[in-house]
């Protein structure tokens, strides 16, 4: 079922990436013949923002980690997709998307789906703790790159990031001090002080526009060497042998909640078959079992009528292919 958030709304840009990631994973497991059974309990979920004020943080710190490593892989991937829909990706501590998937990769490494949202969310993660920097939030600005940090430890992004932090932090330092030498006196020597410190502002800025300045011409030569790279990579790839694939997702549509079953507080699910074209469309959709029977079935062809693919590719050639796969249908607060 479709869910809005105002994240979504914010950064449409990132539905067709963190959506596909998570309904591809989710959809991959469906088409197992063996559907594990659900967790028996979940454990209970307290966001880190209801914690006393009276708690250091440690503490805080200490209480969120034991409640993550309690929690099962299903039930963190669970918690996980919610604190997305909730435009938590880095924030409050303790509640917010890349710990969880952070704590998933910690009981299973090579969790794909863990691996791939917080590679894809990485840069709107950035956004927020921009945004917490020009909060003048300091110290969480400083926990949130601690987190990006461990998702990518390497990328350059943190550089920036880290920079930006100390230059607002200076600022900031330099901005109290300056109100408290013009609260202690009114005198010439105050007047004078306060253009000092305004010539070191506007130093500041100049220094922090040649830093981006320097930062964007690194990154646009460094996307420059990597297009080369992967131009030449396509090249060799090209050259050697003839490129076979599987057809791929590039656009799906979420399958809208029929009215009556929602407030009847029906759930359940719907087996489709479809061919893909060549053209990356759909065609000859029709249900092949679902449960209860005829509930969803209108509903799950409708959406599925509208996915578009990447082709599969037969020696290199587009080739029309026939996909199985199964649309759940859960109301809020059942997951």
């Amino acid at each position: 079922m479709a869910v809005e958030s105002a994240f979504l709304r914010a950064h449409p840009y990132l539905v067709a990436s963190v959506v596909v990631v998570l309904l591809s994973a989710a959809l991959a497991g469906c088409s197992s013949p063996h559907r594990s059974a659900p967790p028996a309990a979940k454990a209970p979920i307290v966001p880190a923002k209801t914690a006393s004020a009276s708690i250091p943080p440690a503490a805080v710190a200490l209480k969120a980690a034991d409640r993550l490593a309690a929690m099962s892989v299903d039930q963190l991937m669970d918690q996980a997709q919610k604190a997305l829909q909730g435009n938590r990706l880095v924030a409050p501590a303790g509640d917010n998307a890349f710990e969880y998937y952070l704590e998933v990769l910690q009981k299973s490494p090579h969790n794909r789906a863990a691996q791939s949202v917080l590679r894809e969310t990485f840069p709107f993660g950035a956004q927020t703790v921009d945004q917490t920097i020009n909060e003048k939030n300091f110290a969480e600005a400083q926990r949130e790159i601690d987190l990006l940090a461990k998702a990518d430890p390497t990328n350059y992004t943190l550089t920036i990031l880290r920079s930006r932090l100390d230059a607002a932090r200076s600022l900031a330092a330099q901005q109290h001090k300056t109100k408290q030498g013009a609260a202690q006196t009114q005198t010439a020597a105050a007047a004078a002080q306060a253009r000092q410190v305004e010539q070191k502002q506007l130093a500041a800025a100049t220094q922090r526009q040649e830093l981006e300045q320097a930062v964007a011409a690194a990154a646009a030569k460094q996307q420059q060497e990597q297009q080369a790279a992967a131009a030449r990579a396509a090249a060799v790839k090209a050259a050697t042998h003839i490129e076979n694939r599987k057809a791929q997702m590039a656009h799906m549509v979420s399958a809208k909640y029929p009215p009556r079953a929602a407030r009847r507080g029906e759930q359940g699910w719907v087996d489709v078959e479809f061919t893909v074209n060549p053209d990356g469309s759909v065609s000859n959709v029709h249900v092949t079992d679902s449960k209860p029977r005829y509930v969803f079935d209108h509903a799950a062809i409708d959406a599925v009528s509208r996915w578009r693919f990447k082709p599969a590719l037969i020696n290199g050639r587009p080739a029309a292919v026939v996909l199985k796969r199964q649309i759940e249908f859960k109301l809020s607060g059942n997951g």
